[in-house]
């Protein structure tokens, strides 16, 4: 099982995973902090996070007969540099750097299922099934009970050697392959970047996120319409948030992705909100094809961009823009562009933008 062990290892380093980890099944102590979170309703409206508590207590009964679960993470980060530059270009769409290639979901899946198939070309006939933030699996906590990395002060899975910008999944086996350590203790020290730092203050203390005001929740997760005093602060991140990543220290050590399936598309990383804006629903759908942005939908996407321009320099262009929409628009889109026209048409300053390049 050792042989067999360092030979897993070493094909899911040819199918691309920069690391690839051993553990038991037990998640108990990562179990009890989500159920404190869930008591205090830190969820928001993902009422999903608090279904199925016994399958994310019990990761075994997912999969009948699980022994052992191989945590894989792969780097998903291309041009880290730009992240800061295009947040501090207002009349820029920010989108979370995870989510501007394909979808990681049917990747990752894809070849963890080609991991197990070539467990059983090995001779080992096993019961296996992959999984990539598609089941009740608390999958943070499964890799760091692996060694994968320690998960930090604002909730993400850090790696002292390559950071935190990586996608990580699961396979199941049956297999009783020896297990991993997991790290001694967490590395953060006495930093607080993540916690300081965040645009809307989301943070109740460390490894403590209250979804309700962090911006990822609201541009993705969120249906309705967003309060007035979070807007502002949201500046022109119109899908996920890196800040509380782009400010960590060991980012210094992110690795560049070679996978060419997560290169950025459509120019996403670097494109115009008002050019965003402009896109109808079928060029919406197209351009997201494949993309882990389809899971917002047109109507979220269209609110998230027009508090964005609410939140640009007073620009002509951009009240056009705004007031075309207006009258077509459903009535939580026009609730958002109203509130846009509004700041446009008023003479202000933007107090509240954080100059990232300035941070790091």
């Amino acid at each position: 099982m050792n042989q067999l062990a360092n030979t897993i290892k070493e094909e899911g380093a040819k199918l691309g995973f920069q690391d690839v980890r051993i553990t038991s099944t037990d998640v108990s102590k990562h179990f009890g902090h989500l159920k404190k979170w869930l008591e205090h309703r830190l969820n928001g409206e993902m009422a999903w996070m608090g279904n199925n508590l016994d399958l994310r207590q019990h990761p075994e009964n997912l999969q009948e007969g699980t022994l052992r679960i191989i945590s894989v993470r792969m780097d998903y980060m291309h041009n880290q540099q730009q992240a800061s530059e295009i947040l501090n270009a207002p009349t820029k769409a920010y989108i979370s750097r995870y989510a501007l290639g394909r979808d990681y979901h049917k990747l990752l899946r894809k070849r963890l299922t080609q991991l197990g198939k070539k467990i059983t070309e090995l001779g080992q006939e096993h019961g296996y099934r992959a999984f990539v933030d598609s089941a009740p699996v608390l999958e943070r906590g499964i890799a760091e009970n692996a060694g994968l990395g320690w998960i930090g002060k604002n909730t993400m899975l850090i790696n002292a050697k390559a950071g935190s910008y990586f996608f990580i999944g699961e396979l199941f086996t049956n297999l009783p392959l020896p297990v991993d350590p997991p790290l001694e203790k967490m590395h953060c020290g006495s930093c607080t970047s993540c916690l300081d730092l965040c645009p809307t203050n989301a943070f109740i203390g460390p490894h403590s996120l209250d979804a309700r005001k962090c911006i990822s929740y609201l541009t993705i997760e969120y249906d309705g319409i967003i309060d007035e005093e979070l807007r502002p602060l949201m500046g022109n991140r119109i899908y996920g948030c890196d800040d509380c990543q782009i400010v960590c220290p060991w980012n210094k050590f992110t690795q560049e992705s070679n996978e060419t399936d997560f290169q950025p598309r459509h120019k996403l990383d670097d494109t115009p909100l008002l050019e965003l804006f402009d896109w109808p629903e079928e060029v919406f759908l197209k351009k997201t094809e494949g993309s882990p942005i389809r899971r917002a939908g047109y109507q979220k996407w269209q609110r998230n961009i027009a508090i964005a321009l609410g939140n640009a320099p007073k620009d002509i262009n951009i009240i056009k823009a705004l007031k075309s929409k207006l009258d077509t628009s459903s009535p939580m889109v026009a609730e958002h562009i109203q509130w846009a026209l509004t700041q446009q048409t008023l003479e202000h300053e933007d107090t509240n933008k954080i100059e990232i390049t300035k941070i790091c």
